[in-house]
């Protein structure tokens, strides 16, 4: 048996390592497309990352500096889903209908390749480029709607529904959750004013009108709640952002007639689909009560709504009940509920304690990344209120990503530090 000098021995783990991590930035584009265009581009290449994520995993220097502190309570949650898929009714179906846990991975691939500021606004800048190209499409679809629709392909199948903007997604809802979250993880950079970035205001712009004609409400309260994490943790721009909210309410209350009406009937308890939903809280609320700790198991929702439907609810049957928590808790209880609020607070906690030590005009850079993703996963949260956010996967898996940023900034960070101490 040969063997190889100590030094032999880390140059092929780090040639391997080398392999491996060129392959992911390779494949990381694609990835970043398909969020905007495809969900099965974007989950074929989230496949591969993962794949190469797990290689990677053998190095012990690697495992070391993986986001654990996200990690864990991904992993309960994970958990968790999987005792209440065993514990339904129905073990099997329920496992399948589990299976969109797995977009959870985009969260650490993504933190261990974004893993420096230049590496994190390249991807900003493309990300941001796909939203303004779907608002544009959103915008196309809505302004140029013909009646009656083009039977021929692929004009039926881009104006089918064109009243409220889908882009290239299957309903308008997806798309105001994607939209919301590039605007708001996107907006600190162009308030930071950096000569690199001021130009491209028109494309946020377009993005923004994009969400607007989705007249999708959750995700206009999301935006807003997002508009108020940065106006609490931005330095810079906020006497701007007042200004621009005024103004965009300004329009949205005295704009044309359809959007304005839309604005208001946020509020409005006769609004037929604000009744809706709170018909589905209830039945919600009445499944949840016959199995509090562990649900009644992914999917069940959507086996066993007909039996809870109100008799004045339009809708008999739904897979969702319009809300991310309560739907975690009714499908996995009491304890899948805890253990999904576990992951958010991690994050917060985690993004916040970093966003303290980016302290200084020289850490401003790292500082608009870390703000962009509070703002982001805030809106996230908040558009969930009263949709299936977590449910949809173009959503989440841009939502997952986006929760990465801060992390892969403190891995660059702490490198940047070591570094220094070295050199030192």
């Amino acid at each position: 048996m040969v063997t190889l000098p100590a030094g032999a021995s880390t140059l092929m783990r780090s040639t391997r390592r080398l392999d491996a991590s060129s392959l992911s930035r390779s494949v990381f584009p694609i990835f970043v497309v398909g969020l905007a265009s495809s969900i099965t581009l974007s989950e074929s290449a989230l496949a591969v990352l993962t794949a190469l994520w797990l290689w990677r995993l053998r190095d012990p220097a690697v495992r070391q500096e993986q986001p654990w502190s996200l990690g864990l309570p991904i992993a309960l949650f994970f958990l968790v889903t999987l005792v209440s898929a065993l514990a339904s009714d129905v073990p099997g179906r329920s496992l399948i209908a589990a299976k969109g846990l797995l977009t959870a991975f985009a969260f650490f691939v993504t933190a261990d390749l974004l893993r420096s500021v230049d590496r994190v606004e390249r991807f900003l800048t493309l990300l941001g480029i796909l939203g303004a190209i779907l608002g544009i499409l959103g915008l196309i679809q809505v302004m140029t709607c013909p009646t009656p629709v083009p039977q021929v392909w692929p004009l039926g199948w881009f104006f089918h529904r064109c009243d409220r903007a889908r882009g290239p997604f299957s309903i308008y809802m997806t798309l105001g959750g994607v939209l919301t979250l590039i605007l708001l993880v996107g907006l600190p950079r162009l308030l930071a004013g950096s000569q690199r970035v001021r130009g491209r205001w028109g494309l946020w712009l377009v993005t923004l009108a994009g969400l607007g004609v989705t007249y999708v409400r959750g995700a206009w309260v999301g935006f807003l709640a997002g508009l108020g994490v940065l106006l609490l943790t931005l330095r810079r721009g906020r006497t701007f952002m007042i200004i621009g909210i005024t103004l965009m309410l300004t329009i949205a209350l005295l704009g044309p007639e359809r959007l304005s009406s839309r604005v208001r009937s946020v509020v409005d308890p006769n609004d037929v689909t604000v009744r809706e939903r709170l018909y589905m809280w209830k039945s919600g609320l009445a499944m949840w009560r016959e199995h509090p700790w562990l649900g009644v198991g992914p999917g069940g929702v959507g086996r066993s709504y007909r039996n809870y439907a109100l008799p004045e609810a339009v809708k008999k049957s739904t897979g969702h009940v319009h809300s991310s928590p309560l739907q975690i808790l009714v499908e996995r209880g009491v304890v899948g509920l805890t253990a999904w609020l576990s992951i958010w607070a991690a994050f917060f906690v985690s993004a916040s304690r970093l966003l303290r030590r980016l302290d200084g005009p020289a850490r401003e850079r790292e500082r608009t990344i870390v703000v962009g993703s509070l703002a982001a996963i805030s809106g996230f949260l908040v558009t969930g209120l009263t949709e299936w956010s977590f449910g949809d996967a173009e959503v989440v898996l841009i939502a997952w990503t986006l929760a990465a940023l801060p992390f892969g900034v403190a891995i660059g960070l702490g490198a940047v530090l070591r570094s220094g101490d070295e050199t030192g």
